[in-house]
């Protein structure tokens, strides 16, 4: 078991200094004497997934047990459908982390999610990760979820099964999640479109970059907005459509307004694409340093000007129209 889910994750939190406990594989895990489980790959942890998560941790309260969520790294379909290089994330894993740590899950169980793994039945898994891994006493699962080698396993099988292996299950119905209208696709779906208010609205949280700050070409200082250009580390984070969005900018605990542009940048030639964020009432060198921008709202199409004066005459009207949306 343990050659099988040979751990390929870099560790890059703090399991110590957490609420949650972080686990990299299943021979971190030690056994528990009453789990209450759910699995999946909670891409965004949007609204969906809290029903499924407020009710392990309500179910886990009751029985006087302990929450735990297995999820996967990398998300199964780049390692299933390796050609398919499309795969975008809602979430990167430190972020998913950190996410589900802030809905109460006492235990996070991150696999390794690799091309043997795959093939692991719906038997198999029940057996070597819920009930020899974890010990699992309590099951909680949305209506469709799947598991095992083809998604064989599901709500049927493990129901008509779990005499055998020894833990309750219970189902969240169709109807309580699809009263809330979401799901990691649709709001990939919105994201891609520029939607960024029914993006935040399915997450119930704004939709958030995170990366390094590099040095770019620095032509944003010489008309007056100086911006920061932003290094996203996960390939496969998703970054909305092309455009100019108010968003609010954090650095170092610290909470500033700001525009930012995606996209190639037509005006000046540009031949490829960038995140660059120009942050209101901020005049540090942060070269080197982590920011995290969340999203608002798109206000505009990336378009090409005839020159520098005119685009910047229409970045002053993007600012005024920025800091109306950010109530500055």
């Amino acid at each position: 078991m343990k050659s099988l889910l040979k751990v390929e994750i870099t560790n890059n939190g703090s399991p110590s200094n957490r609420n949650m406990k972080v686990y990299y594989g299943t021979q971190e895990f030690e056994k528990l004497e009453n789990a209450v489980v759910t699995s999946g790959t909670f891409d965004g942890v949007h609204l969906g997934h809290r029903k499924i998560l407020n009710r392990l941790n309500e179910v886990a309260y009751q029985n006087k047990g302990e929450s735990v969520v297995i999820t996967f790294y990398p998300h199964p379909r780049s390692v299933i459908s390796p050609d398919n290089q499309n795969v975008k994330l809602l979430s990167t894993l430190d972020e998913k982390i950190e996410l589900l740590e802030k809905s109460g899950v006492q235990h996070l169980l991150i696999i390794p999610f690799t091309r043997e793994f795959s093939e692991l039945s719906s038997e198999e898994f029940i057996q070597k990760i819920l009930v020899q891994t974890i010990g699992t006493k309590t099951l909680v699962i949305g209506y469709d979820h799947r598991f095992g080698k083809n998604r064989e396993g599901g709500f049927d099988y493990l129901k008509a099964n779990k005499e055998r292996y020894g833990f309750e299950i219970e189902e969240i119905s169709r109807q309580d999640i699809e009263n809330m209208g979401v799901s990691s696709s649709k709001i990939r779906k919105a994201l891609q479109e520029g939607e960024v208010p029914s993006a935040d609205h399915f997450l119930g949280r704004n939709y958030s970059l995170s990366g390094v700050i590099v040095k770019g070409k620095q032509l944003g200082r010489t008309i007056g907005f100086p911006t920061a250009n932003i290094q996203v580390r996960e390939i496969a984070k998703l970054i909305p459509l092309d455009g100019v969005y108010a968003v609010k900018v954090y650095y170092k605990e610290k909470a500033f307004g700001g525009m930012l542009n995606i996209g190639n940048r037509p005006t000046v030639d540009g031949t490829y694409q960038t995140v660059e964020v120009n942050i209101f009432d901020f005049d540090q060198e942060i070269y080197g340093e982590n920011l995290t921008v969340e999203f608002l709202q798109k206000i505009r199409n990336e378009q090409k000007f005839n020159g520098l004066d005119e685009l910047k005459a229409q970045i002053v009207k993007d600012k005024i129209t920025c800091k109306a949306i950010l109530n500055l």
